[in-house]
């Protein structure tokens, strides 16, 4: 017991990772569980595009999909949005080249938003909520940037993540995706 006349004395200085209040292992847990879910969910989906995987429609049935929704060169977009998919998925859910990653995932979700828009809100209605979501996740991750448990913190050539970074890919992923939209029929 502290003696009657002591005074309080002032909080000393925490190392980094160690503030409750601020970030740390349990940040950084949360976004490689963010990382994991949403890369993982986009590969699979970029799967069921490219190879039928996964009970999905290959390069045939995306195309076909595609061009009923007035992509121009359904072939090549399908090609594209399955590649995209896969390979940003893939690189978001290890944590590499994470801001680039995002805004792939980023991008081609804006287009799905963009294509369901105006069919209500709950899936289950053919809504828009799912895609919403994951627009969210991504575009939150690319800001936010990987936490310290991802293959970006290993390469030494790339800098630490700054909110710069993720602004510029946030703004590169709605510019590549206004581009595609206006292109459609």
């Amino acid at each position: 017991m502290a003696p009657p006349h002591a005074t309080a004395t002032a909080p000393t200085p925490t190392s980094p990772g160690t503030d409750p209040d601020g970030p740390g292992p349990a940040t950084d847990a949360g976004l490689l569980l963010l990382r994991l879910a949403l890369g993982l969910t986009m590969a699979a989906h970029g799967a069921q595009k490219l190879f039928g995987w996964f009970d999905g429609g290959g390069l045939e049935g995306t195309e076909q999909f595609f061009a009923s929704v007035g992509y121009p060169s359904a072939g090549l977009m399908a090609l594209i949005a399955g590649l995209t998919e896969t390979l940003g998925g893939l690189a978001l859910a290890l944590g590499l080249l994470t801001p680039l990653a995002g805004a792939a995932v980023l991008g081609t979700m804006l287009n799905a938003l963009a294509v369901k828009w105006g069919d209500g809100f709950f899936a289950q209605t053919g809504g828009v909520e799912y895609e919403l979501l994951l627009v969210c996740a991504a575009a939150g991750l690319t800001l936010t940037g990987p936490g310290r448990y991802a293959a970006d913190r290993a390469l030494p050539v790339l800098p630490a993540h700054r909110l710069g970074h993720g602004l510029a890919a946030v703004l590169l992923a709605a510019a590549t995706a206004g581009v595609v939209l206006l292109l459609r029929d």
